[in-house]
């Protein structure tokens, strides 16, 4: 949860309503919660947990609308190229996005259209490695950052760290 707090600050005034696409368990959208009076939480399978508020078996990539000011999400590695410009495709022209990355995800040549030519606005460095299973004592080998994109940001992207 510590990470998607970390992310309420960088969220402008005017968001007021959330999409969370990858659900899961809901961490992160019990995080929303304490901001966000509407949090729409979706998953394509079922999670570890089921509540009510999730609603399960809906394919980010195959939605068609979006009624929401923000889509904040994990997505699966693999698919978080498709995941972002899915998401540009669906917030344009006035929403927000935020995907939790790896540091590095914008260093890849194949994806620097995500950033150059995009309403990219910031990244949002963590400098505490996350802790994906609660109670493990491995060291985590992964920096993260989130990834902010912004329809209404104006001028160069910002880097800030957490």
């Amino acid at each position: 949860e510590w990470v998607t707090l970390a992310l309420l600050p960088h969220i402008p005034k005017r968001i007021k309503t959330v999409w969370e696409p990858t659900c899961a368990s809901g961490k992160m959208v019990r995080a929303l919660q304490q901001r966000f009076k509407t949090v729409y939480a979706t998953d394509i399978t079922a999670g570890p947990q089921t509540h009510g508020w999730q609603i399960y078996g809906r394919d980010f990539l195959k939605e068609q609308r979006c009624e929401y000011d923000a889509i904040i999400t994990n997505p699966p590695y693999i698919l978080a190229q498709d995941f972002i410009r899915h998401a540009l495709y669906l917030t344009r022209p006035s929403g927000f996005i935020a995907m939790l990355l790896r540091t590095d995800f914008d260093h890849a040549k194949s994806r620097a259209h995500l950033f150059t030519h995009s309403p990219f606005a910031k990244k949002l460095v963590l400098r505490q490695r996350i802790r994906w299973i609660e109670g493990s004592t491995g060291s985590p080998s992964f920096n993260h950052a989130w990834f902010i994109w912004d329809w209404h940001h104006e001028g160069s992207p910002v880097i800030a760290y957490h």
